[in-house]
């Protein structure tokens, strides 16, 4: 039989122990229930696109940056993920963009006769998505992670500089870009347009480069621009470029009009 200052001591402490292991139990619940609606978006997603095995595309992803520090994420740190969802090249039908996403998508959208990043798998299961690893979890965290220019290396961010890299690696025959022609500088170097894709374009699997610089009524730049000019510079010599001024209202037109074909689009 304990002594009662000792059965004293024991009934104290149990509760307070009671206290520190429930709520860790209850926070691991918790990180798990978080990152489920994640993985089943990616996997319904994933779904949409037939002849691909959804269940390795998520292991190879995840191993790119779960219990990594969120801010040192390489791009080659979704080369496993790119193996096994690789590009398929659609030549000729490849689209590019920089700040237009909401215009190129909508035409795209509607007229099914170019391909954007974000229509392909990869860019599709994670577009609009936050995602990110902790140092000693194994967890996907879909808050409190690092902002697009926190850091250079950040989960989200070198995805998309290396799925963009692969998809202009892919491209082929005559590839369009859509531009803004409401800033000065449709063209910046430090867009992954700029940083990443048009250094993959390489003649001659690509033959040219048509721009089309989307304007409003007040437009800040046209196809003589100087940052245009830029772009050309840094072209491969052997790719012929092509720029054309479309306004935005125009493009709206022809993507709401299913029997306009899209070579009339501009």
């Amino acid at each position: 039989m304990e002594p009662p200052q000792k059965r004293r001591f024991v009934l104290t402490i149990a509760p307070l122990l009671l206290v520190i292991i429930i709520p860790g139990v209850t926070l691991g619940a918790t990180l798990n229930r978080n990152s489920e609606p994640f993985k089943k978006t990616f996997i319904d997603r994933c779904k949409k696109f037939e002849g691909y095995d959804c269940g390795k595309i998520w292991t190879a992803f995840q191993k790119a940056y779960v219990g990594k520090d969120p801010c040192k994420v390489p791009m080659e740190a979704y080369n496993p993920l790119i193996d096994a969802a690789p590009f398929t090249p659609a030549c000729n039908r490849m689209m590019f963009w920089s700040k237009t996403k909401d215009v190129v998508h909508d035409f795209t959208g509607n007229k099914k006769c170019f391909v954007t990043v974000e229509d392909t798998l990869l860019g599709s299961v994670l577009d609009g998505l936050t995602w990110c690893g902790k140092e000693g979890s194994d967890e996907t965290f879909t808050s409190d992670c690092p902002g697009w220019m926190d850091c250079d290396n950040n989960t989200v961010r070198s995805f998309w500089k290396r799925v963009s890299a692969a998809f202009a690696d892919s491209a082929c025959g005559d590839v369009t870009a859509m531009l803004n022609g409401s800033i000065d500088t449709p063209f910046s170097p430090g867009s992954i347009f700029g940083s990443i894709e048009v250094k993959k374009f390489s003649s001659p699997r690509i033959k040219s480069l048509n721009v089309v610089l989307i304007t409003q009524e007040k437009k800040e730049s046209n196809c003589l621009s100087a940052s245009l000019k830029d772009l050309q510079k840094v072209l491969d010599g052997g790719i012929k470029y092509n720029c054309k001024e479309v306004s935005e209202a125009q493009i709206q037109r022809c993507s709401s009009s299913p029997e306009t074909p899209c070579g009339s689009c501009w």
